[in-house]
């Protein structure tokens, strides 16, 4: 049957207009492409032209950093009396430490300095914050050596010539015109001990009488300055340029430019690199996601359209759909919820006997995520769960079952009847978590603990099987996390036990019977007794003696570390009447600054007890102050206007940053007993402790050996300057009335003559 010609037109016109919105799609897309294209190519070669600004400045920098070495050499080196000095036969060691090496070092910074005789003979080297040896300069002989030579107007190594930018500055000084005429000077970029370097080289002369001046080749003052990192950070201030930094290779972060550094003899010390500009940021950032936005609104408009068409039947049946699904699983991850996850086990425990499989249930907690949000911020740590559970689908069996259990917790259920089905399930988690998952363009390195539980030898209830799974990941966490633990019999009881702990700890706690031992702080000039650490101590009438390394942590698990520590304040603020010459410390959970007002408590506590909150040493760790927000800084400056001073414990232990000596103001810290006991062991030990004390005293602090055992400790540790020092050597922690007996029979022995003192005498 023929068409009707009114639906053959009908149809043409349908196709006409079809066609007509092709072309004008075809058209819009063409032009928008075409105008974000124009968008992204003008951000392009505005970044670039501020990158090429920015790398000028740069140079232009370097060739600043010449002109002011020079300007600082020219500050002692023309100058009569220096003259005088240097060419003198015999020029006086002091004179040439204090006008020289000292005055370019501390003023200005100089990492090197040099002064050379007419034959090139070294006759000065300060370097180090002390005088060298003329042997020392053949360290830095083949670096100077083209610099001399190019001062002297001799032949040597070719250098790239450089603005002479001091040369021009000289021409405004009348005064010494004479001068200028007949000295020599130059400056470049070398590489230095693996680092680039400032060389500078100016001829010794004298500014009034020049008269003085002698024949021949003249003396040559030369400097080094190494362009290290706070050198650079300087720079980069001046500059206005963020992260300025030297590495060997360039930075790969997105917004960073990274150029070559290369010295005046044509080497390429490393790769310099700063945060750039980037002026096109909101043509890419702000304006072209508007336009694409813009761009997208007439397809967005014409599918909201096309949805407006569904059939209210269709909707109410995709409603159904997802209501029933988000009832089973959980929102952010996709995977099954807690309730999903237990259904399912029970219908598997259920035919487990008849199906002659195993139920090995991996019970997951991502590691430190609490981290992750509070440093990334909770979007991040929402992120992080997407991506673990998406690495999760990959590398388990297709048929297994992943739920998100809560929180940061996963589970996954496998059924099988290999007898290293445990095993395969945590190698396949652990390969899951591997390679470092990216949260917000910084990669982070994801480790999970794990506990196993295996039915039906572990239990034949969901209950019982997620209990012990849920003891065994407990078992894993306390065990250092990022590892896998299967179920055993004896966790369940080491679980009651650490329960019947914590009940006994609890009563311990509230009814005082919470001992104090005190172990005596000896001054390491005098050896006399000048404080006390307070450490607590527990005998449970049931066990015995318990260690501090078994109660202390359940305490802090437990949240009873505020109640215990309180307790152990108000001991040692009654028994310190007893002995007020001495300093009491006592230490502070991070716990406390969390869960207390500790500044509230001291408070109360000072005025109810009537003590000397001077002569209380407050001991804390760097948990504290890892992160440290503005609750935690208030609590410390309270403390301290309670007049109480503080002590950093067990420095060297954790990260040690040396942030905290700034940015918090301590009286003392520790040393950890490990370094302390490894000085016999190990040069590098040495060379540490000696380097902390001395940071310590030049802040003022005064440092305290902690754990010394043996003599030799002891005569080390007072010969490298340390204050005061405790431990077995002296005394073990023992009760108050032992104390006091030990403080009256106590006699300090004899000080050993300091090491340095008998290397001084027999020289």
């Amino acid at each position: 049957m023929p068409d009707n010609p009114q639906t053959m037109a009908a149809s043409t016109k349908e196709g006409d207009l079809r066609r007509l919105m092709n072309l004008t799609a075809i058209g819009i897309t063409l032009a928008g492409v075409i105008l974000l294209s124009v968008i992204v190519f003008a951000g392009w070669t505005a970044n670039s032209s501020a990158t090429a600004r920015e790398e000028a400045l740069l140079g232009n920098a370097m060739n600043r950093s010449i002109l002011r070495m020079l300007n600082e050499q020219k500050s002692v080196a023309w100058w009569d009396e220096a003259y005088t000095t240097i060419t003198n036969p015999d020029p006086s060691p002091e004179f040439l430490d204090s006008e020289f090496g000292i005055f370019l070092s501390e003023t200005y910074g100089h990492d090197v300095v040099v002064i050379l005789d007419p034959t090139d003979t070294p006759l000065f080297m300060y370097s180090g914050g002390a005088r060298r040896t003329p042997f020392d300069i053949e360290r830095y002989r083949h670096v100077i050596a083209p610099v001399v030579a190019e001062v002297r107007q001799t032949k040597g190594r070719p250098l790239r010539q450089r603005p002479d930018l001091f040369g021009i500055d000289q021409g405004h000084y009348r005064t010494i015109g004479s001068a200028v005429a007949q000295a020599r000077w130059t400056g470049h970029l070398l590489e230095v001990d693996n680092l680039p370097a400032v060389v500078t080289a100016l001829t010794i002369m004298p500014n009034v009488d020049m008269s003085l001046l002698k024949a021949g080749q003249p003396h040559v003052l030369v400097s080094i300055k190494l362009i290290d990192e706070p050198y650079l950070k300087e720079q980069g201030r001046m500059l206005l340029l963020e992260d300025l930094t030297f590495a060997d290779n360039p930075v790969a972060k997105s917004g960073y430019a990274s150029i070559p550094f290369e010295t005046d003899d044509g080497q390429v010390a490393g790769m310099i690199s700063w945060k750039t500009e980037q002026p096109g940021r909101t043509l890419t950032s702000v304006i072209l996601p508007v336009v694409a936005i813009g761009f997208l609104l007439a397809a967005t408009q014409a599918h909201a359209m096309l949805q407006r068409l569904r059939s209210t039947s269709s909707h109410l049946a995709q409603a159904e759909k997802q209501s029933r699904y988000a009832a089973k699983h959980d929102a952010l991850s996709g995977l099954p919820n807690r309730a999903h996850f237990a259904d399912n086990l029970e219908c598997v425990l259920s035919r487990t006997d008849a199906s002659g499989q195993n139920a090995v249930v991996a019970y997951m907690d991502v590691d430190r995520f609490k981290d992750v949000n509070d440093t990334l911020g909770h979007s991040a740590g929402d992120n992080l769960i997407k991506q673990v559970a998406e690495r999760l689908r990959a590398h388990v069996r297709s048929g297994d079952f992943i739920a998100r259990y809560g929180g940061d917790e996963f589970a996954i259920l496998w059924l099988s009847a290999d007898p290293e089905a445990p095993q395969i399930l945590a190698t396949r988690i652990a390969r899951a978590l591997l390679a470092p998952i990216e949260i917000e363009g910084q990669p982070v390195t994801v480790t999970a603990s794990v506990g196993i539980a295996i039915a039906p030898q572990h239990g034949r209830s969901v209950d019982e099987v997620m209990r012990h799974a849920d003891i065994a990941l407990y078992e894993a966490k306390n065990a250092g996390r990022n590892r896998t633990i299967v179920f055993s019999a004896n966790m369940a009881e080491q679980v009651e036990q650490r329960r019947a702990i914590e009940m006994d700890l609890q009563a311990a706690i509230a009814n005082d019977a919470i001992d104090v031992a005190y172990q005596p702080i000896v001054s390491c000039e005098t050896a006399a007794i000048v404080g006390v650490e307070a450490l607590a101590r527990w005998n449970d009438p049931k066990r015995g003696f318990v260690p501090p390394a078994t109660f202390i942590p359940i305490a802090e698990q437990a949240g009873l570390m505020p109640m215990l520590g309180e307790r152990v304040l108000a001991r040692a603020m009654r028994d310190w009447h007893a002995w007020p010459h001495l300093e009491v410390s006592v230490n502070l959970s991070p716990l406390q600054f969390r869960q207390s007002d500790v500044v509230g408590i001291l408070e109360r506590m000072t005025a109810e007890y009537k003590i000397d909150s001077a002569r209380f040493v407050l001991e804390i760790t760097e948990g504290v102050l890892m992160d440290a927000g503005d609750r935690t800084h208030a609590a410390l400056d309270g403390i301290r206007k309670l007049g109480f001073r503080l002590a950093l414990d067990d420095f060297g232990t954790g990260y040690s940053s040396l942030a905290y000596l700034c940015n918090f103001h301590f009286d003392k810290f520790k040393i950890d007993r490990s370094f302390v006991s490894g000085l016999s062991r190990s040069a590098s030990f040495r060379t540490i402790v000696q380097s902390v004390i001395s940071l310590g005293s030049g802040l003022g602090m005064q440092i305290v050996a902690e754990g010394v055992e043996i003599e030799t400790e002891a005569q080390s540790m007072t010969d490298y300057g340390c204050s005061q020092m405790q431990g077995y050597y002296f005394a073990k922690p023992m009760p108050r009335a032992a104390l006091e007996t030990f403080i009256e029979s106590y006699r300090p022995a004899p000080r050993a003559e300091p090491e340095q003192a008998r290397i001084a005498a027999a020289e």
